[in-house]
């Protein structure tokens, strides 16, 4: 843990001892806060200076959106929390080569995007302004945050896709919140709290929130084939994530599992990269040396 996160722990738990409520106003900034943002290595430099570049507006915020190849069908990259659209780069070779136009974009608060914030609605309304202009799509990649919100932008019908790549995902939105108590270190008092104030700020008092927010809520409103892709050692999004959501999706999910990979280099391991790339491309899992499950 860097020293400014240690500080806001130590902050926020101190502040919980006399205001639990102030303490958890405290957190919701955090929670809403990306602490960095990603920078794009030197390959992802090479392929963003390739892309075609137009900007969008997301809840009040610009957007950049990236196009890469002129294909008639079409696929959406949907990066997670603190990341970019660029983090997809080694996906994005192999899509041009079997003829797809690729579309990704940084959300408000990551990449080039502007906003000091960011919350889950605004990654879901970046998909939406992007689906008006590119929809429908062959597939959809996501990873992390990313995969929540495609869910809830595919059941809303906000995006229309025929296969789903889920890489790390996130399920459940009240995972998302715990996590990042855990995640920070803070006091049980201080959790109730932050989830109120997520809940008054973002939702307008609405409870039901933890519910339709999940990525399993409703599932047979999501009806397309699905390939879950996880680390068994991930500690930023747990593997257990990924089996709710193949759970609830039957026989449309497959899993498969990595080991030692963790939350982000699992986007630049090249077998995981084929194995996306022939379930978008040819409709099959290349397992390779890893565990593919069909359920």
């Amino acid at each position: 843990m860097n020293a400014s996160v240690a500080t806001l722990r130590t902050a926020l738990n101190a502040t919980s001892v006399l205001s639990p409520h102030l303490a958890g106003r405290g957190a919701y900034r955090i929670f809403s806060l990306p602490l960095k943002r990603a920078e794009p290595t030197p390959p992802e430099r090479e392929l963003l200076g390739s892309a075609e570049v137009t900007q969008l507006r997301a809840r009040g915020k610009r957007v950049p959106e990236y196009v890469w190849g002129t294909g008639d069908r079409r696929v959406l990259l949907a990066h997670g929390w603190e990341s970019r659209g660029s983090c997809f780069a080694p996906f994005v070779p192999g899509l041009l080569d079997a003829g797809h136009t690729v579309v990704a974009f940084d959300a408000p608060g990551h990449g080039d995007a502007e906003g000091e914030f960011s919350t889950v609605l605004e990654f879901q309304e970046a998909i939406r302004r992007v689906s008006e202009r590119h929809g429908p799509f062959d597939a959809v990649l996501g990873h992390s945050v990313g995969v929540m919100a495609a869910f809830l932008a595919l059941r809303e019908g906000v995006l229309d896709a025929k296969r789903l790549v889920a890489v790390g995902g996130v399920c459940d939105f009240g995972y998302l919140v715990d996590s990042f108590c855990v995640g920070l270190g803070l006091r049980p008092r201080i959790w109730p709290q932050l989830r109120r104030q997520i809940q008054r700020r973002l939702f307008a008092g609405d409870g039901d929130i933890w519910t339709r927010f999940s990525a399993v809520h409703r599932p047979e409103r999501v009806r397309l084939p699905m390939l879950v892709i996880h680390d068994e050692k991930d500690r930023v999004v747990r593997v257990e994530q990924a089996h709710k959501i193949v759970d609830a999706y039957g026989g449309t999910a497959r899993l498969m599992t990595t080991s030692g990979l963790g939350h982000r280099r699992i986007l630049r391991d090249e077998r995981v990269v084929r194995t996306a790339l022939d379930f978008v491309t040819v409709g099959q899992d290349d397992t390779g040396d890893h565990r593919a499950v069909p359920r």
